[in-house]
């Protein structure tokens, strides 16, 4: 559905009214049930600007907990602001670490890379600044030194122009890292640690045809998504000697999907798999099935205020957290919010519960 609201009618096409007015029209999707805020992160302190932009959330296995600066925590999750650096926050919301690395995009994270013989969280980001790569961090979850947190472990170079969407993956016991430019050229890395350091192996390169930026791999079927912002969502398959030929998840028509797409993230019940993607044009998000050969389609949902938590509204990057992570024993979404209510952008955070209980999943 396309409408104008608040527009002043000086000329006698709509065309001519958007061009000169600089009104443009307002694309709402297809109807979309309503999911409640249950928590937010603290926001980001860059103020005035597009800042926060994407997160990334892990736990131990269930029941475990981990040690962060002396706090015994649940989990964690790591979200960037795209103008100064990269955030930890625990699971409540609450702000734990602030690195100032500068223009990191989008971010992501595994568990159980190996470096000197001990497994460590690896984290790492899309980094537009002087790495113009992609930076890399560690954590230990193991370690109980009470300053344990967040450290950075080098960089990986890359030849894109800007670099801007980030995901990584596992194929078989290799970690697997996908770096999508602003121009829609991707490059991806195997991800290795050699005497303690970081190197990266490029494995594939491919263009995506247009403005891209979100993405995820699904370590489990070995396939990777990609949304094209003007386009939809795209599914390659991850192990590169199987081609780069591609199919249509979602389509940005204006119904499922209104542009630009941003966030996509994967939600596990068992054996039933869901990409959840962001549609930022009408701050909604879509849903499909997508453990079978063929992606079906199950709605699209909204994230409502609830208490003193705001709504989200055209949000970027999202992610997900499938099983239980402290007060969410079903999983959890971290998404960032564009205009929070108050304040800064953050990332509110949303019960897996409340998304299955509203589409039927």
């Amino acid at each position: 559905m396309i409408s104008f609201r608040n527009c002043f009618v000086s000329v006698t096409t709509i065309a001519s009214l958007a061009f000169l007015s600089g009104c443009a029209p307002k694309i709402t999707g297809d109807p979309a049930v309503s999911v409640p805020a249950a928590a937010e992160t603290t926001a980001v302190a860059t103020a005035n600007a597009d800042a926060a932009d994407d997160p990334a959330i892990w736990a131990p296995p269930a029941g475990g907990m981990l040690r962060f600066k002396g706090q015994e925590l649940p989990g964690l999750i790591v979200g960037t602001d795209k103008k100064a650096g990269l955030y930890v926050y625990g699971v409540d919301g609450a702000q734990l670490q602030f690195l100032p690395e500068g223009l990191l995009n989008n971010v992501d994270l595994r568990d159980d890379f190996v470096v000197d013989g001990k497994p460590q969280l690896l984290i790492a980001a899309s980094d537009r600044g002087a790495r113009k790569g992609i930076a890399l961090y560690l954590f230990d979850p193991a370690s109980t030194d009470p300053a344990n947190a967040v450290r950075p472990w080098g960089a990986i170079a890359s030849d894109v122009v800007e670099p801007y969407g980030f995901c990584f993956g596992r194929r078989g016991d290799q970690v697997v890292a996908v770096l999508v430019a602003k121009d829609g050229e991707v490059r991806q890395y195997r991800i290795t640690a050699e005497n303690g350091q970081p190197k990266g192996v490029e494995e594939r390169r491919f263009a995506i045809g247009s403005q891209s930026e979100g993405c995820v791999i699904d370590d489990r079927a070995g396939r990777l998504y990609v949304g094209e912002e003007m386009k939809g969502v795209w599914r390659y398959a991850l192990d590169p000697a199987a081609g780069n030929d591609r199919l249509q998840v979602g389509t940005a028509d204006g119904k499922q999907l209104v542009t630009d797409v941003e966030g996509v993230t994967l939600m596990r019940d068992g054996e039933v798999t869901h990409l959840v993607v962001s549609s930022q044009g009408d701050s909604a998000f879509a849903v499909w099935r997508v453990d079978g050969d063929t992606p079906v389609y199950r709605g699209r949902f909204r994230v409502e205020g609830a208490g003193a938590v705001d709504a989200v509204t055209g949000t970027d990057g999202l992610d997900g957290f499938s099983g239980p992570i402290g007060a969410y024993p079903e999983g959890l979404l971290a998404i960032q919010d564009d205009i929070d209510t108050g304040g800064t952008q953050n990332f509110k955070l949303v019960d897996w519960r409340e998304v299955k209980r509203a589409l039927g999943l």
